[in-house]
């Protein structure tokens, strides 16, 4: 490249660019097990060319990862993937979707940081990955949501039995959700908010 003028870096895309209006701006993190949906949510939400770090997998992930119900997956993130979505004119979400494989997590201490809540994707077909996963947040003091992504072979069950089987708190909502649709994703993202705002006005964020 010529540095003496004749040559300029070009600068971010006009619809990648932050709106004017934007006063406040928001973290919010995607986290769940391996194959639960985060890349597909990040990317179906994002108003801007989304992020995505992932790496097709290879023989060698064969018994260190769980991909029971993910079988026809070929790719995996192995950093985050990032959108962003503007709620309001003035308030804007910077999205960040974890890695769901159990030897990325050391990872979500630095996703973490600076996080105001979070999205809990889940599987019905393995909840028991979701554990880990809300046990983290709670470690940390970041509020989240539950969110049911709907697969096509998964089975339906009654939001009631998964607050009881995921042993969540009454207070913590949780949603159904097919991460592929946009309208749905941003649904998620809304009950997210309202439930950040709620916490706001009780005293109970910080």
């Amino acid at each position: 490249m010529d540095f003496n003028g004749s040559d300029t870096i070009p600068g971010p895309r006009a619809e990648d660019q932050l709106p004017h209006t934007a006063q406040s701006a928001v973290k919010i993190v995607i986290v769940g097990g391996f194959g639960v949906g985060k890349t597909t949510m990040v990317g179906s939400v994002s108003e801007i060319k989304p992020l995505t770090t992932e790496e097709t997998m290879t023989q060698a992930g064969i018994g260190v990862d769980d991909n029971y119900g993910s079988a026809s997956k070929t790719a995996t993130t192995v950093a985050m993937d990032f959108g962003r979505i503007k709620i309001t004119d003035e308030l804007v979400l910077y999205l960040f979707g974890t890695p769901g494989q159990e030897r990325f997590w050391f990872l979500w201490n630095g996703l973490f940081e600076g996080a105001l809540g979070a999205v809990v994707l889940v599987d019905t077909r393995r909840l028991e990955v979701s554990f880990d996963v809300m046990g983290r947040l709670e470690e940390r003091g970041v509020p989240f949501v539950v969110a049911v992504n709907s697969f096509p072979d998964a089975a339906r069950y009654p939001l009631s039995d998964l607050r009881s089987a995921l042993d969540l708190s009454e207070m913590i909502p949780i949603v159904e959700c097919d991460v592929r649709r946009r309208a749905s994703s941003r649904d998620v993202l809304m009950t997210l908010m309202r439930f950040l705002h709620s916490l706001a006005m009780t005293g109970s964020l910080t």
